[in-house]
């Protein structure tokens, strides 16, 4: 018993991830009957993802992508690059393949998806409030021309978005399920796509 004792406060003290709760259902927010704070406080559910590193690393507001949970510097350094596909040389895809790669003989992977690349600066959100993330993400002229509809497909459709739900070994996913996100963005387009106020 002695023994056990000794080595059990050895151990080190394992937080649980910070990014690990579920993303609430639409008809959570059912009880709040006005539709713009109800939409708003369904997009609010949504920042969960858009402000979680797997989204956030490849969304920066400069030519540089990041990587990990600390939203460090990517390493080896590269930059954005022509339409966010990486300088000539040193293209995504010369490290990033179609799928994720687990290193050998040591813990961690290459995330991969086709395409690899980070989203325009215009939707750079590293930084950004949720309703500074929230005006940008309805704007077209910020969100790649997107109409609602369009967001709607792109959030619960996109392979590169659904790559936050199954980055690989070493990562944290996304909170929930990309079906979940879609169908928290349909709901927030249903009742208005209201912002939050902070």
């Amino acid at each position: 018993m002695r023994y056990f004792v000794k080595t059990l406060i050895a151990l080190p003290f394992v937080a649980l991830p910070a990014f690990a709760e579920d993303l609430a259902a639409p008809d959570s927010f059912a009880a709040i009957t006005d539709d713009a704070e109800r939409s708003a406080a369904i997009f609010t559910e949504m920042g969960k993802v858009l402000q979680h590193p797997r989204c956030l690393n490849c969304h920066p507001v400069d030519g540089t992508p990041r990587q990990g949970d600390d939203l460090a510097l990517h390493q080896p350094p590269v930059v954005r690059g022509q339409g966010g596909f990486g300088a000539t040389g040193m293209r995504c895809s010369t490290c990033h393949g179609a799928e994720n790669v687990e290193y050998v003989g040591a813990q961690g992977s290459v995330p991969g998806h086709a395409p690899w690349h980070l989203a325009p600066i215009s939707m750079g959100w590293i930084g950004l409030t949720l309703p500074e993330i929230c005006a940008q993400i309805k704007d077209p002229e910020r969100n790649g021309g997107r109409s609602l509809a369009e967001l709607h497909d792109h959030n619960a459709n996109d392979g590169l978005v659904g790559w936050g739900w199954e980055p690989g070994e070493g990562r944290e996913p996304a909170p929930g399920s990309q079906e979940r996100f879609g169908e928290l963005t349909q709901a927030w387009i249903d009742a208005g796509a209201a912002c939050p106020s902070s």
